[in-house]
């Protein structure tokens, strides 16, 4: 009996480690696709006060300059931060509403397709869908340079844990920073107009519990439960870059280089306010 007793003592206790240690995560095997989630970054460029007048701007790259692997045996020819840093802040751009962006990055592509439409255009009874005569490319006024220059990894970890008649629970967590620079750049003379430097942690957790006990002489009792939780690094990388656009635009209002329709959005618009807060505070 008093055997018995303990044995479910045991098994309660397990239960109880695994319940604590489990992350409640949703079925994944039949999941349908969602859009990306967004943190709050992107809310405060949707927040902007809205221009005075559109900036054209330009897109060429913004590539990947910390020049960071994946460590094995992981991949040693993988990357560790992602590749797709242009497009993601063409995203962001166009998500403040202060820009119209022109696409570069594609552009022998767009210049196909014209040849394609002029060639066209030359035959008789052939169907056009874009009416004579084409239209100019357009111009930018600004260009937008940078890419994503640093990727730090093991900035800061440490853990806890605790064991008692056998049963235990830990908990480590690992830090990784990744920095981006983006910079506005009047096309005209090449002069640098703006230059912001932005960084975001990438966060990663994990927990587990085991139960290492004799139950009986000669019978042991051993399981063990846990999990991790890694912060998806090019949501991270997304954060950084609207982060970027939205002090690049704070910025150049302050440096009144462009302005909002609102003279007095500076001190009237919270997010804008949050930014120039957060620019001027120091460390």
């Amino acid at each position: 009996m008093k055997r018995l007793m303990m044995s479910s003592a045991v098994l309660c206790a397990l239960i109880m480690q695994g319940c604590s240690v489990r992350d409640p995560m949703p079925a994944e095997q039949n999941a349908q696709p969602t859009l990306t989630p967004r943190a709050s970054t992107y809310y405060d460029l949707l927040n902007l006060p809205v221009p005075r007048g559109k900036l054209v701007a330009a897109v060429y790259g913004f590539r990947d300059q910390s020049g960071q692997y994946k460590p094995s045996p992981a991949s040693s020819f993988s990357t560790a931060v992602t590749q797709g840093g242009a497009s993601m802040l063409v995203d962001a751009l166009q998500a403040s509403g202060w820009f119209v962006v022109l696409e570069r990055e594609g552009l022998q592509n767009v210049l196909t397709e014209r040849k394609i439409i002029r060639a066209t255009q030359s035959k008789p009874n052939t169907p056009q869908n874009i009416q004579a005569p084409l239209p100019s490319l357009q111009a930018a006024n600004i260009l937008l340079e940078g890419g994503i220059v640093a990727y730090d990894t093991n900035i800061r970890s440490g853990g806890e844990g605790a064991r008692y008649l056998g049963i235990g629970a830990s908990q480590e967590y690992r830090v990784d920073q990744v920095t981006v620079n983006l910079r506005a750049i009047d096309v005209r003379g090449g002069q640098v107009l703006a230059n912001v430097m932005t960084s975001k942690t990438i966060f990663s957790i994990g927990r587990s519990a085991d139960v290492y006990k004799f139950i009986e002489f000669k019978k042991l009792l051993e399981a063990e439960s846990g999990y991790t939780t890694n912060e998806p690094a090019q949501l991270c990388v997304l954060s950084a870059i609207e982060s970027a656009v939205a002090h690049l635009i704070t910025q150049g209002i302050e440096r009144r280089l462009w302005a909002a329709a609102d003279g007095k959005a500076l001190e009237s618009n919270p997010v804008l306010a949050k930014y120039v807060t957060v620019r001027t505070k120091p460390e």
